[in-house]
C-alpha cells in the first residue's frame, strides 16, 4: 500500500535493495521473521458481497492488525534481521502513514529508538499514532520529498539504518507472509487474488509466494485511475514518476514505484485494474455491511476491483480473494464516502435538465421521473426562456440513466448525464445557481488545496494582482487535503504568466472552464 512517498529524482537510498529473482523469494517469505508482532489475520467470507456477485468473495482481513495494516509485517522483518550495531544506532524512516506507525511498534518491540520524519502538514491524529508506539516524530519540510531528503541527511550525520517502505527484499518477503496465509488458509482452488498497490511491496510479495505454488492463480493488482505509477509504467517497460497523485486513498498515493517491486510486478502480476473515487467509496460500505469495521480508501481497493472483474468477466462460482489492506480512516472522511458511494453502486444519477420557462414544464419533467425517488434537487432560473435543474434520482442501475435521458429527449426536455463529472459532484451541486455571463476571461479550475494554515496565502500571493478571483467554493472532506473550485479572470495575453503561476504553485489542479456542469450551471448557458 505504501506512504504518499516518492524519491526526489536524482537521490538514492543509501540501502539499494539485493536484487532477487521471484523464485528466491519463497525461502525469504517462508523464513520470514514477523509473528513477533504480527498476527495471523483471519480470510473471511464476505457473506452479502459473495451472494450479490455469484461468486465466493474471501476478505484477508489484514485491518486487524495491531497498527490496522499490514505494513508492520515488512517493516519488522527487515528491523529483526539487523546487526546489533545498527540497532544500537537505531533507525529512520520517512513516512506520514501505516508504515510509520510499523517502524514505530517494531522499534518498541525490538528495543531501538525509531525516528519518523513527517512533513510538517502531517495531521496531529498521525503523529500521535507514532508517538503511542514510542517513536519519535520530526518534522521537517512541506512534501514527502523533502522530508525524504532530511531523512538521508539525518542518516549521513548519525549513522541511523533507513528502513524502506517497500524496495526492499526483507520488506517485500515480510509483505509475502499474507500470501503465504491465504493459501494455508484456503486449501481449495482460488482463482484470482486482488492487492492494493502503491510502492509495490505487498503485490510483489504476494505475487511471488502464491505464482511459485499456484501458477494458476490471477494476481491482479489495484490502483486508484489519479495514482497508476505501477501500471504506467509496465505499460511503458520501464518505471514512470508522476507529476501528481489522488489524495483520497492516501495509502497507495506514490509517484514512483520501487525498482525491486516494479521487475517482480512486471513479471508475476496478470493485470493491473484501475478504479475510481466512486467505487472506492462504494467498496467500503460494502465491507462495512459485511464486517462492521470501516475500512481506509486504500484498504478498499481490492473489493472495488473484485465487483468490476465480476461484471466484467461475467464470471459466477470463482473464489477471489481481496486483500484488506488497511483500516487507519479520518472519522470526518465518513460524509464523503457515505455521499459518493451511492454513485459507486449506481444506484444514485445526477442529472442536469434544461426545461422551457414555460406554464407546465416543470409538471412535465415530474411526469418523466415519474416515480423514482429523488435525493437532490436545485433549480435555477438561466433566462427567460429557460431554467436549469440538477437533480439527484434513485436508479437501479447504470442502464436507467440512459433511459431516464432519452425519456426526457422524447418529451423535449434535453438532459445531460452528470453522474461521472467530478466538478458536479465535489462543487457544482452545492453551488447551483449564479450565473454571470458578464465576467470577461473567467477560467475556472479545480484545486487541491493542503489542510495547513498558510495555504490559501500561499495562492494568493503567488497569483498575479491583476487578476480578479469571481468565483471561490470549499469543501473539506475530512482529508489532509481540500477541494477547492476557484473562479479567476484572465485576460488572454496573460495566459503564458497564468501558465507558469500554476506550475510554480505545485497544487493538483484540473481546468473545468469547458466543463458543461459549470457552463449550464454557473458560467455561460448552454443553450
Amino acid at each position: 500500500m505504501g506512504s504518499c512517498y516518492s524519491a526526489p529524482s536524482g537521490t538514492k537510498n543509501t540501502e539499494s535493495p539485493t536484487m532477487s529473482h521471484p523464485k528466491d523469494y519463497l525461502e525469504r517469505i517462508l523464513t520470514a521473521n514477523v509473528y513477533d508482532v504480527a498476527i495471523e489475520t483471519p480470510l473471511d467470507v464476505a457473506a452479502n458481497l459473495s451472494r450479490r456477485t455469484g461468486n465466493t468473495i474471501l476478505l484477508k482481513r489484514e485491518d486487524l492488525q495491531p497498527v490496522f495494516s499490514f505494513k508492520l509485517r515488512g517493516a519488522y522483518n527487515k528491523m529483526s534481521k539487523l546487526t546489533p550495531e545498527q540497532l544500537a544506532r537505531g533507525v529512520i524512516t520517512a513516512s506520514a502513514g501505516n508504515h510509520a506507525q510499523g517502524v514505530a511498534l517494531s522499534a518498541q518491540r525490538i528495543g531501538c529508538e525509531a525516528i519518523i520524519v513527517m512533513p510538517v502538514t502531517t495531521p496531529q491524529v498521525k503523529i500521535d499514532g507514532v508517538t503511542r508506539r514510542g517513536g519519535k516524530v520530526v518534522l521537517a519540510g512541506e512534501s514527502f520529498s523533502d522530508a525524504y531528503q532530511h531523512t538521508m541527511k539525518l542518516v549521513a550525520e548519525n549513522g541511523m539504518t533507513y528502513i524502506p517502505p517497500f524496495d526492499d527484499p526483507d520488506v517485500i518477503a515480510g509483505q509475502g507472509t499474507i500470501g503465504m496465509e491465504i493459501l494455508r488458509q484456503h486449501a481449495g482452488p482460488i482463482d484470482a487474488v486482488f492487492v492494493a498497490i502503491g510502492g509495490g511491496g505487498l503485490a510483489a510479495g504476494v505475487a511471488s509466494y502464491i505464482k511459485r505454488l499456484r501458477p494458476k492463480t490471477k494476481i491482479i493488482g489495484v490502483q486508484p485511475v489519479d495514482s497508476d505509477a505501477m501500471k504506467q509504467s509496465i505499460a511503458a517497460g520501464h518505471r514512470v514518476e508522476l507529476k501528481d497523485v489522488g489524495l483520497f486513498a492516501d495509502g497507495v498515493a506514490v509517484k514512483l514505484v520501487g525498482e525491486e517491486t516494479f521487475r517482480i510486478c512486471r513479471e508475476l502480476l496478470d493485470e493491473i485494474m484501475l478504479v475510481d473515487t466512486d467505487a472506492i467509496c462504494a467498496a467500503i460500505k460494502d465491507i462495512f455491511e459485511d464486517t462492521r469495521s470501516i475500512t481506509e480508501p486504500a484498504g478498499a481497493l481490492a473489493v472495488a476491483a473484485v465487483k468490476a472483474y465480476v461484471e466484467r468477466e461475467g464470471c459466477s462460482g470463482q473464489t477471489l480473494v481481496a486483500i484488506n489492506c488497511g483500516a487507519n480512516m479520518n472519522f470526518d472522511r465518513l460524509r464523503h464516502v457515505s455521499e459518493r458511494s451511492e454513485l459507486g453502486e449506481r444506484r444514485e444519477a445526477i442529472i442536469a435538465v434544461t426545461i422551457p420557462e414555460k406554464p407546465g414544464s416543470f409538471k412535465k419533467f415530474c411526469s418523466v421521473i415519474g416515480n423514482r425517488n429523488i435525493t437532490e434537487f436545485n433549480y435555477r432560473f438561466a433566462d427567460p426562456s429557460i431554467a436549469h435543474v440538477f437533480v439527484g434520482v434513485q436508479i437501479s442501475g447504470k442502464e436507467d440513466v440512459g433511459r431516464i435521458v432519452d425519456d426526457l429527449k422524447s418529451n423535449e426536455l434535453d438532459g445531460l448525464d452528470l453522474t461521472d463529472n467530478e466538478l458536479a459532484k465535489l462543487h457544482i451541486r452545492h453551488l447551483v445557481g449564479g450565473h454571470a455571463p458578464q465576467l470577461k476571461d473567467e477560467r475556472v479550475l479545480r484545486f487541491e488545496f493542503p489542510e495547513r494554515p498558510g495555504a490559501l496565502m500561499r495562492f494568493l500571493e503567488a497569483m498575479h494582482t491583476d487578476w480578479n478571483i469571481s468565483l471561490f467554493h470549499y469543501r473539506n472532506h475530512g482529508a489532509d487535503y481540500g477541494r477547492v473550485l476557484i473562479g479567476i479572470q484572465v485576460p488572454a495575453e496573460d495566459n503564458a504568466a497564468f501558465a507558469a503561476f500554476l506550475d510554480n504553485l505545485g497544487y493538483p489542479w484540473v481546468e473545468e472552464t469547458d466543463n458543461p456542469a459549470y457552463k449550464l450551471f454557473l458560467g455561460k448557458t448552454l443553450r
